[in-house]
């Protein structure tokens, strides 16, 4: 019971006119609850956690972020970085850190250089980035000599849980390949099927997309996503269903795809934004996250171990769902028999 009482009516005695009212549209969206809701899905796999890499945590919030990750058992944290550093931190931040390896360093690219060492020799099995540049720690990854490739493109993914849209949304790449051609677009489309998959998504619709819904040979990104979707009938690409060009809002929203004329089994409904290049992608997942409120985390796919570019200007929800990301796709290293070289 919310309101109970008596109201005593007395009509008019004449016509009364007022104007229409418009109530405004309630929309409730608890950020917690469907961040339980998200984690949940990793928790009921019951997976064991994987010991992982923290790359250089030189600030409070980074570590505050690995413990709570550690606490949620996702994975056992071995801190790499300055000693000193680390356990000043620690202390302004009231981390304690009698649970963790620490592995000494001079400085954030001697510690990248030792997690890499660590990942080869397969004594982790996940990194996680703290308090340094991505492009310190990508650069030194993709070394063909020293560094973590495989065969397959290394590219970056994007899981977001947006609360206006009915489903988890995945966009690549935002974060590594600036102006991917064909081929890598190629790898970086079958690398998100994959997580797709290992998500419980049996048949992830990838919107390929491109500023315009037709294929313009003056534009080379309309060209691609016509290209990727005829890779995919042919078996080039597999486990996912493809439709490009499409524009972001053809990608998602079905009213406007329907008031175009445009019918696929992508068209308003994509689990998939494949972005034609890293600006776009970025600013895609940047908007989503910054103006509508979406939980994101991220990984990169492709590289030897599963790599997260986490930050300080993460919250410990990002630290939470990236750390799941990196525990879920080691375990899928593990299992798969299709996996790139030097993975055990």
């Amino acid at each position: 019971m919310v309101v109970s009482g008596t109201a005593e009516v007395i009509a008019p005695t004449e016509k009364v006119r007022r104007p229409k009212v418009y109530l405004p549209a309630v929309r409730f969206d608890d950020k917690d609850v469907r961040f339980r809701e998200i984690m949940g899905r990793v928790k009921a796999r019951e997976l064991a956690p994987i010991p992982t890499a923290i790359v250089y945590p030189a600030d409070a919030e980074s570590l505050a972020g690995v413990a709570a990750a550690a606490e949620q058992g996702t994975i056992v944290p071995i801190l790499i970085g300055t000693e000193s550093v680390i356990h000043e931190v620690a202390v302004a931040g009231s981390v304690k850190l009698n649970a963790f390896k620490i592995v000494p360093t001079a400085n954030s690219r001697e510690a990248v250089a030792v997690a890499i060492r660590l990942a080869r020799e397969g004594r982790i099995e996940g990194i996680m980035k703290a308090s340094m540049s991505t492009e310190e720690l990508i650069g030194q990854v993709i070394s063909t000599s020293k560094g973590l490739r495989t065969e397959r493109r290394i590219s970056h993914v994007h899981a977001v849980d947006i609360p206006t849209y009915p489903k988890p949304l995945f966009i690549t790449d935002s974060m590594i390949n600036i102006a991917p051609g064909l081929s890598e677009k190629r790898d970086i489309c079958q690398n998100v099927i994959d997580l797709a998959h290992w998500l419980g998504i049996p048949a992830p619709k990838v919107a390929v997309l491109a500023a315009v819904e037709t294929i313009n040979p003056k534009m080379p990104a309309t060209i691609e996503a016509a290209t990727l979707c005829k890779m995919a009938e042919r078996g080039q690409i597999s486990g996912g269903i493809l439709d490009g060009p499409l524009t972001v809002d053809h990608a998602v929203s079905l009213k406007a795809a329907e008031y175009t004329g445009i019918r696929s089994a992508v068209a308003g409904q994509a689990d998939v934004l494949l972005a034609p290049d890293l600006e776009s992608g970025n600013m895609i997942a940047k908007q989503l996250a910054y103006l509508a409120d979406a939980l994101s985390a991220g990984i990169v796919l492709g590289a030897r171990v599963p790599i997260a570019l986490t930050g300080r200007g993460d919250d410990w929800r990002s630290w939470l769902a990236s750390a799941a990301l990196v525990q879920l796709v080691a375990h899928m290293y593990r299992g798969s028999t299709v996996r790139m070289p030097g993975v055990g």
